[in-house]
């Protein structure tokens, strides 16, 4: 499975920006979905996730309200809608995919077995 991520740039505080996550080699309707983002000296840190069947979404508890995980089959990829962004938001986003056999959505690095490349997210105050 191949993730290609995109849709990064820079943006002022309280923009808004959506990040796309094309998926090749597999089907993100099979997969449990996540991004994460990792900011310099930092740890990387669960965002959002989506299960593959339901269509259920969780989300990093500082994040919710502001962070939408979406799927969209048909283009085989998975979005993540930024608003009200904030300069602490700054950080390299990656997209990730749990194959089977899994449970629950994972919200830690080990729950995933692919990733993409990441995409620079910058928040100017």
């Amino acid at each position: 499975v191949q993730l290609q991520a995109s849709g990064g740039g820079l943006v002022q505080a309280g923009g808004s920006l959506r990040l796309s996550c094309a998926a090749s080699g597999g089907t993100v309707s099979s997969y449990n979905m996540g991004w994460f983002r990792q900011a310099p000296g930092q740890e990387r840190d669960f965002v959002a996730g989506i299960r593959w069947s339901p269509n259920v979404s969780y989300y990093a508890e500082s994040l919710k309200g502001r962070f939408t995980i979406s799927r969209d089959n048909p283009r085989n990829t998975v979005y993540l809608q930024m608003n009200s962004l904030k300069p602490e938001d700054t950080a390299v986003y990656y997209c990730a995919a749990d194959t089977p056999p899994y449970s629950r959505v994972g919200d830690t690095t080990t729950a995933y077995d692919y990733w993409g490349q990441g995409t620079q997210v910058t928040v100017s105050s």
